[in-house]
């Protein structure tokens, strides 16, 4: 088996933060997970660190979960292997608060004449027309009235 490449070694003052913080319980989950697996992996210990495979048993993570958090505490210190990875694949919302709050005003008025009620369609086109966004289909206007609870009548 290949040597560790990540070695987690904690002063006392980390091993007393992170001890803090499981024991308190007022932190997320993932925290406390991710603080108990450097407590454990810990070579400074009396004991010793334990395997990535005793800490997955007993804490019930996945190994590749341990090597992470493991990595990050070296890379990026203490902080950074409490936190999460940030998310980059998310897509910009189209429609902000102001932009919503014009989409339901829009949504209340009268609809256009010969027509009964609003159609999820007529909505994003006339945003466009108005010149409230540059584009929007749709499927982002009944999520955007779906989420604030308003209805197209």
């Amino acid at each position: 088996m290949p040597k560790k490449k990540y070695i987690v070694t904690l002063t006392d003052e980390e091993r007393a933060h992170l001890e803090e913080l499981t024991k308190k319980g007022k932190a997320a989950a993932y925290k406390v997970n991710h603080a108990r697996i450097m407590l454990l992996a810990d070579t400074n210990r009396v004991e010793g660190g334990w395997k990535d495979e005793a800490i997955s048993q007993a804490l019930n993570i996945s190994v590749a979960t341990i090597e992470r958090v493991r990595q990050r505490l070296v890379e990026q210190g203490l902080e950074g292997a409490l936190s999460r990875k940030p998310q980059n694949n998310r897509k910009p919302r189209c429609l902000d608060g102001s932009l919503e709050a014009h989409l339901i005003a829009l949504t209340c008025s009268e609809p256009p004449t010969g027509q009964g009620h609003w159609t999820m369609r007529m909505l994003a086109q006339q945003m466009v027309e108005l010149g409230y966004v540059e584009k929007i289909s749709h499927e982002t206007v009944r999520q955007t009235l779906k989420k604030t609870n308003s209805s197209r009548g």
